[in-house]
């Protein structure tokens, strides 16, 4: 794939995955013989269709008896795992490391509906999680993050609580000490400062809410025409085509098996109202029904 800005690897067989990483020390650089703060946002390719193969990595997963496919895919994962490593090695040896704050997200959980590019059987891919990209269960949804901050989080430290990558902004603008701002737009996100220094939880009654009213070109356990909502230990999925409704106690079965929302009624009806009434309020989009043209119930009037 061509990418623009890389031009200078084209033909060269760099591996994006560690094109992109080069140009990352390159502006790291600058910035260090300027003495200036910086911010480095590293979103790569990888993981994600076409899942090309980093022949850096990929033999020696065949090696170990994975299939082409799945050890294509976990060329890839290693890839990206060495750019951080790299960037992260920057940091040492330009005595960066102990006041800088790194955070690693994924954008979604992993790919688990494609067997023409994974193999094994599909929406298992990221167990013990349900499904996986594109789907409103949890390996969809559920992404592993981890936030390093010299003098602030504790190393070795784990956290159970929920957040959404909206909340970033808002976190990294009072990690630099920026209070007075004007935004465009309005911020959906929280900062989870207390998190990462151990002083309170913002997920505590809270609500993360999903709309997924389209079609993706996937199909799948909990994927497309479903909107979601979790709060605290509670998560609902509503189908907007049969207007079937599940609701999931996620610390107790994160698997999400055992849908109780025949056992918990009052609870089914009150995320349903919240998340209609949230809906209406963002001017959210809802799928209609091809053979009446007219919309499908919010998941409060069912």
């Amino acid at each position: 794939m061509a990418v623009p800005g890389l031009e200078d690897y084209w033909g060269t067989g760099v591996f994006a995955t560690e094109a992109l990483t080069r140009e990352a020390i390159k502006a790291l650089d600058k910035a260090k013989k300027y003495n200036q703060p910086f911010y480095l946002y590293m979103a790569h390719y990888a993981i994600h269709i076409p899942i090309d193969k980093d022949m850096r990595f990929f033999p020696k997963y065949i090696r170990k008896g994975l299939s082409d496919k799945e050890a294509a895919y976990a060329s890839l994962i290693e890839g990206m795992d060495k750019s951080l490593g790299d960037l992260m090695d920057w940091l040492e040896k330009n005595d960066e490391a102990d006041h800088t704050v790194v955070i690693f997200m994924s954008d979604n959980g992993g790919l688990a509906s494609q067997p023409g590019w994974r193999d094994g059987q599909i929406y298992t891919q990221n167990y013990p999680l349900n499904s996986g990209k594109g789907s409103l269960y949890e390996g969809g949804i559920r992404e592993p993050m981890i936030v390093s901050w010299p003098g602030v989080v504790a190393p070795d430290t784990r956290c159970d609580k929920y957040l959404m990558i909206e909340d970033f902004y808002p976190t990294i603008l009072e990690m630099a000490g920026i209070t007075n701002y004007k935004t465009v737009s309005p911020i959906d996100g929280i900062s989870f400062m207390p998190l990462l220094k151990g002083t309170g939880d913002p997920s505590k009654g809270r609500a993360l809410i999903w709309n997924f009213p389209n079609i993706w070109g996937n199909d799948g356990p909990g994927i497309n025409l479903d909107c979601s909502i979790r709060k605290d230990e509670w998560k609902l999925v509503y189908y907007y085509e049969t207007g079937k409704k599940e609701l999931f106690n996620i610390p107790n079965d994160i698997s999400e098996k055992n849908d109780v929302a025949d056992r918990y009624s009052e609870i089914v009806k009150r995320l349903s109202k919240e998340l209609g009434n949230y809906l209406r309020e963002v001017e959210g989009q809802r799928p209609t029904f091809k053979a009446t043209g007219k919309p499908c119930p919010w998941p409060d009037e069912i």
